[in-house]
């Protein structure tokens, strides 16, 4: 008996037990969510960036940047360059004995557009490497002084530091590159003895394509060095106001180098016309210049337009003194000492101050306007160029 009661006890707490088990595997658990509250702190809730749809971790957001007028932004590698009105150009300052004077301070200048002074907002004094273009006159007027143009030329590279380059161009009806930009002094002379006589004289358009072509390539600082006596027969692109329009709307200077072949021309022709090539003739040059004298007519030898006046040289004379001026830069006569001259124009180079500003009145593209610089110390000569054309090319600071 006692036995059956222990047993009965035994199963009663037993079934209990499984009871207890069964609900607490079947009843929901009720959890009770937070109420949720406002943040009132100033801190921002985020504590990274988000990620946006799409994103994986190879990838990063893209956002369109508001552009400030006049700067310059990069997007996927690509610059975009925002134009500006910012117009610089070199100067040079000399004493009255010609030194090149160092050492002034962007408060020392003072620039005036039509009149009105600006504020400078671009100056830099450092000396740097620069690229000068030779561009030599192989055409038929220049033949009795090709040699004296070669060694010329040679003498020009043989002033220049290690490490400015020269590029060699010949010109006569064609245009010729003898040699891309180098510092190689063996590769340059070799070019400037494989300017050869040819025929013809296209004058403005080999300048037009320094300035449009081969000059918008150089980065720094720049020149052009031109050797020839300033006449022009054959060009059919470019004319002598276009050109000479056109270097009031870059930063590189012009130093012509001019040499007067109209007594040589006039000698030639037994005096009264200064000839020039035209296709045709026997190609023997003396027997054309006597056929020409004998049958009373103009002797024309090879290509060209009928015969080259004093008024022709006149007015070569005037182009290369205006490219000169336009542009800020110097005309030798190749009668004087041309070592002293081309040393001048390597200092030059070398000693130039870069001025710029962002001109009070903008003006209307394609106007002219003019420029004075001064410098604020007396018995000081200022050379630069004298005015520019509004908005026909993209102007950069001279050695940048």
């Amino acid at each position: 008996m006692k036995r059956f009661v222990v047993a009965l006890m035994s199963l009663c707490l037993l079934s209990f037990s499984i009871l207890a088990q069964t609900e607490r595997t079947t009843r929901p658990r009720v959890i009770t969510a937070p109420t949720p509250r406002e943040d009132s702190s100033s801190e921002p809730k985020l504590k990274r960036p988000p990620v946006m749809i799409g994103d994986t971790k190879t990838s990063s957001p893209t956002a369109t940047p508001t552009t400030p007028s006049g700067e310059v932004v990069e997007e996927d590698n690509e610059v975009i360059k925002v134009e500006t009105n910012l117009v610089t150009f070199p100067v040079s300052v000399l004493d009255r004995d010609g030194r090149f004077i160092t050492g002034l301070k962007k408060e020392d200048f003072q620039i005036f557009e039509n009149g009105v002074e600006q504020q400078i907002d671009s100056f830099a004094t450092v000396e740097q490497p620069f690229t000068v273009i030779l561009m030599i006159d192989v055409s038929p007027s220049t033949a009795f002084r090709i040699d004296e143009i070669h060694e010329a030329a040679v003498t020009f590279v043989d002033q220049l530091r290690r490490d400015d380059k020269v590029i060699v161009i010949s010109f006569d009806e064609k245009f010729r590159v003898l040699s891309p930009a180098t510092n190689n002094r063996s590769v340059l002379q070799n070019a400037i003895r494989r300017a050869e006589f040819g025929d013809g004289t296209s004058l403005y358009d080999a300048v037009d394509n320094v300035i449009n072509r081969e000059l918008s390539r150089i980065e720094g600082r720049k020149a052009v060095v031109l050797f020839t006596d300033g006449v022009d027969t054959t060009s059919r692109r470019a004319d002598y106001q276009s050109t000479v329009r056109a270097t009031e709307e870059i930063d590189a200077l012009f130093y012509p180098i001019r040499y007067d072949t109209s007594v040589e021309m006039a000698n030639r022709n037994g005096g009264t016309n200064y000839p020039q090539r035209r296709r045709g003739g026997s190609g023997d040059i003396v027997a054309d210049i006597l056929a020409g004298i004998l049958g009373g007519g103009n002797v024309q030898i090879g290509g060209g337009s009928a015969g080259g006046s004093r008024e022709d040289y006149e007015k070569g004379k005037r182009y290369l003194e205006e490219l000169a001026r336009n542009s800020g830069g110097r005309k030798f006569e190749a009668n004087n000492d041309l070592s002293a001259a081309f040393s001048g124009i390597a200092e030059e180079l070398r000693r130039q101050y870069s001025l710029g500003y962002y001109p009070e009145t903008v003006g209307q593209k394609g106007e002219r306007k003019k420029i004075r610089v001064r410098v604020k110390r007396p018995n000081l000569v200022v050379r630069a160029k004298d005015s520019y054309i509004v908005g026909t090319t993209e102007k950069k600071l001279a050695g940048k």
